[in-house]
């Protein structure tokens, strides 16, 4: 671990303590996972603390874990990760929070620590399902709002449920179920022998 990577460690553990259930390295950054019921302490102290200072929410997305490793995950379902940066500091950090009911999934939203938060939430309220607890906003933002489910659930169809047209006797879109049937999509086997050789090209 680098000595920036060290020092944002051990900020991490002095200003977040046992708030902080894992902390792990991968790809060069920390993660860490925090509880839901500290969920939005953690993030304001993350920003505001001087040591830690990440004044910017970069990315924030669902995560569905229903298929993790091949089926073998046996945590909770949907989970809530963002990205933060620090530009005082020159670092980045990665906090997942899991979702308590992986039937009616729900967090509260960052948006007031972060107003970018505000369209990253409403996306993973769009295609995962994830309720955000506080938005003051939340509802579709990339999928029609008559749409039924969320696409990005691991559990939803390939094809989906209905699909939309104009009809232009009625002047208006209509919804009908789906007419596409499904089907199996396996990639062209190349078997020539000198395939890619330039020489024999």
């Amino acid at each position: 671990m680098s000595t920036k990577l060290e020092l944002l460690s051990q900020n991490l553990q002095k200003h977040l303590g046992d708030r902080i259930v894992t902390l792990q390295m991968a790809l060069g950054e920390i993660g860490i996972d925090v509880d839901v019921a500290v969920y939005p302490e953690v993030m304001s102290s993350l920003r505001d603390e001087p040591e830690l200072r990440f004044e910017q929410l970069i990315d924030l997305c669902g995560v569905d874990y229903s298929a993790y490793g091949d089926g073998r995950w046996q945590g909770k379902r949907f989970a809530v990760v963002s990205h933060l940066t620090s530009i005082a500091h020159n670092w980045r950090l990665r906090v997942r929070c899991f979702a308590p009911d992986d039937n009616f999934p729900a967090l509260p939203s960052v948006v007031s620590v972060w107003n970018s938060a505000n369209w990253y939430e409403r996306e993973a309220f769009d295609l995962f399902g994830i309720v955000f607890l506080g938005h003051t906003d939340l509802r579709r933002l990339l999928c029609d709002y008559g749409f039924i489910g969320h696409p990005f659930r691991k559990d939803f169809p390939i094809s989906g449920y209905v699909e939309m047209r104009y009809d232009p006797e009625q002047k208006r879109v209509v919804y009908q179920p789906v007419s596409i049937e499904p089907r199996e999509m396996t990639p062209r086997i190349v078997r020539e022998e000198n395939y890619g050789d330039v020489e024999n090209a």
